[in-house]
């Protein structure tokens, strides 16, 4: 087999091994190009239902993990509510009245609670976006410069520099 039969035997349908005529090859590009089309068409439906029965699972999971976070915190706090109760009445069996211990057992309370406010305002920075809305400002969009003037007292902010993140 040499070289060009390969393409001899593919080149046409008549099978006398000439190419084919240009409106035939036309016809064949054209649909070539339709069954293209049609394949990313079946692929783009293929991938808006996966999307969508992603989406629906996510949903319901969702709904099933808060009504276990619920669950979750009910047994929590009933259980932080009897460690402070045993704690004082271990406190109280050990010679410390009952003022004191319910006092230490409320500061120990308060410390944990302060703890966690202060993470939660921590994580709700992180949520904020900062990074991106500095990156949009720098394309002109968003209101960042609205804000930064609001904060000048009337005057505008300064550009940030090309180079700095």
């Amino acid at each position: 087999m040499t070289e060009r039969e390969p393409h001899e035997q593919h080149g046409n349908d008549t099978g006398d091994g000439k190419p084919p005529h240009l409106d035939e090859s036309v016809r064949r590009i054209g649909a070539a190009g339709r069954a293209t089309l049609d394949s990313a068409l079946d692929t783009g439906r293929a991938l808006r239902k996966l999307v969508s029965a992603d989406l629906l699972l996510a949903r319901s999971a969702l709904g099933r993990a808060l009504a276990w976070v619920a669950v979750a915190i009910v047994f929590g706090a009933s259980a932080w509510l009897l460690a402070m109760g045993a704690l004082i009445a271990l406190l109280h069996s050990l010679g410390v009245s009952w003022l004191v211990s319910f006092a230490l057992c409320a500061a120990l309370s308060l410390g944990v609670t302060g703890f966690a406010a202060w993470r939660v305002s921590v994580f709700f920075d992180h949520a904020g976006m900062q990074a991106t809305r500095r990156q949009l400002a720098r394309l002109g969009i968003g209101d960042e410069s609205d804000d930064d003037e609001d904060e000048a007292g009337g005057q505008p902010a300064p550009a940030p520099q090309a180079g700095t993140p």
